[in-house]
């Protein structure tokens, strides 16, 4: 008799090993919310981790310093704008201090959080967006575009808007029957993937506001299901099967008409979250009232989904927030980092890879997306897309400074109406203002002003021209790419009337 050895898959992150951080870094006495909504109530980056909680009369989250631990006082000043409990909150990709907020109210908000933390409770929103007549409770950033946000409310609409103007530059009311589970933009934020209550996998173009392609019942069970492009283009989604069995599919976006790939894990009726690391193409699954986290690698190879491992812990979790890649610790050799909710804590979870050197290991750490956007968002409006601007992570990572950092707060205030007539009127103020500067300084300084002092006013004055008129231009721009969207808009809302006209709808 002979045996045959099997072939082991050559992977470098097969031996990747989950462990929870000790005690005394882990936060205590964080009232975690008890809100029945089915997602992660947390979310972290390189600066801070946010946390959903338990507010009386109205919403609120926590946002710690990442490396705040021990207890959290009671004291502890929140983000506590909402009228209503928060549902989802989501870190900018592009500002490290900005985080958006979507609650039961029906708003969406978005907060500047000041380096170190909050001092006082925090009530003004940067910006408040308001256009879903039911709750609110997915958000998701463009990941290339800077201040593109995805909102997905209980009305069954999804709305992409213009953070930084506060516009409302698409809406999409026809794509969904029913309730949206989850809504993933693909790397290069031209398409969106969705489910749906009615167990469709959707693939939409944003813009035009068309589905592209359409999978009727991803995940034969009713329980809610999940998706996520991957950085190929492939889609990975969670649901269940008819018999209630927790189900993980790979789907082509060329053909949905079969899965790649399926794996059934258990009974257990927690909805699973994945989480995806581009970098390595691992799926990590975290399901509410879960005691575990299971980790799978995405290949060409088939059976293309394979397993690697699970953490498993007594407590079971309430949410889990996945850390940017950005913030591991690269002298550790550690790929991704969970925040495991339980009632009243928070508890860190690493994933590490086994080396022996010291050494920065590259094969580990591809170059990741960075701060800086590839577009901003009157450039993806009007049309282009392009692929995150990389980061190489050797040494550790530390954020360059941008241009782009203040764009938020400086055009955050701009009114969504009427834009075009208060720029002008802004304009004209600020230039009347500027003249009568101008002339009050040269008042003043009547008979005491040197050549050079004159000389340096007319050099000031130029640089202040100079400024408006960039001002004026960069606004021109983005209300020329307005323009172009809300036509596109404008025809699309036509051919549909005119469907329902000749009765084809």
């Amino acid at each position: 008799m002979s045996f045959r050895r099997g072939v082991v898959r050559q992977s470098k992150f097969r031996h990747v090993y989950a462990q929870a951080w000790k005690a005394e870094h882990c936060l205590d006495d964080v009232r975690v919310t008890r809100v029945t909504w089915e997602g992660p109530l947390c979310a972290a980056n390189p600066k801070f981790i946010a946390v959903i909680i338990e507010a009386g009369g109205g919403g609120a989250f926590l946002v710690l310093p990442l490396s705040k631990s021990g207890r959290v006082d009671q004291t502890t000043p929140t983000v506590c704008g909402h009228a209503a409990p928060v549902l989802d909150i989501q870190w900018c990709p592009h500002d490290d201090n900005v985080i958006a907020s979507a609650s039961e109210d029906c708003s969406v908000k978005v907060w500047h959080i000041p380096d170190g933390g909050l001092s006082s409770p925090m009530t003004e929103a940067a910006v408040t967006l308001e256009g879903h007549s039911k709750r609110v409770g997915i958000l998701a950033w463009h990941p290339t575009a800077l201040n593109i946000l995805l909102s997905a409310g209980c009305d069954n609409i999804l709305c992409i808007w213009d953070v930084g103007t506060g516009e409302l530059v698409y809406q999409l009311d026809d794509a969904h029957p029913d309730l949206i589970y989850s809504v993933s933009w693909n790397r290069e934020g031209s398409a969106i993937c969705t489910v749906c209550k009615d167990k469709a996998l959707r693939v939409i173009d944003p813009r035009r506001g068309t589905v592209l392609k359409v999978r009727e019942k991803a995940h034969e069970g009713s329980r809610p299901m999940r998706a996520v492009f991957l950085s190929d283009g492939k889609i990975l989604t969670t649901g269940f099967s008819r018999m209630s069995e927790r189900q993980l599919a790979l789907w082509d976006t060329r053909d949905l008409s079969e899965p790649m790939a399926v794996q059934e894990m258990d009974t257990s009726n927690g909805v699973l979250i994945p989480f995806y690391d581009p970098d390595t193409n691992m799926v990590y699954l975290c399901g509410k009232g879960d005691c575990t986290i299971r980790y799978f690698e995405v290949t060409e190879e088939p059976p293309y989904v394979h397993f690697l491992s699970l953490y498993s812990s007594k407590e079971p979790q309430r949410g889990a927030g996945f850390l940017s890649k950005r913030g591991v610790d690269v002298n550790k050799c550690e790929i991704a980092r969970f925040y495991k909710l339980h009632e009243r804590k928070v508890e860190p979870i690493s994933m590490t890879v086994p080396r022996k050197s010291d050494l920065f290991q590259g094969d580990l750490y591809p170059d990741t997306a960075g701060l800086e956007p590839s577009l901003l968002a009157e450039d993806w409006i009007a049309g282009q897309d392009a692929p995150p601007v990389l980061v190489s992570l050797s040494g550790g990572y530390t954020a360059p400074p941008s241009k782009h950092r203040d764009t938020l707060r400086s055009r955050a205030k701009i009114p969504s109406q009427g834009s075009a007539a208060s720029s002008q009127r802004a304009g004209e103020a600020n230039t009347d203002t500027a003249n009568a500067t101008t002339r009050d300084a040269e008042s003043e300084g009547v008979g005491v002003a040197t050549v050079g002092q004159e000389a340096d006013g007319e050099g000031d004055r130029a640089k202040r021209e100079e400024e408006q008129l960039s001002e004026v231009l960069a606004e021109i721009k983005a209300l020329r790419s307005l323009v172009i969207a809300q036509g596109q808009r404008i025809e699309l809302l036509e051919r549909q009337l005119a469907r329902i006209e000749d009765g084809d709808v």
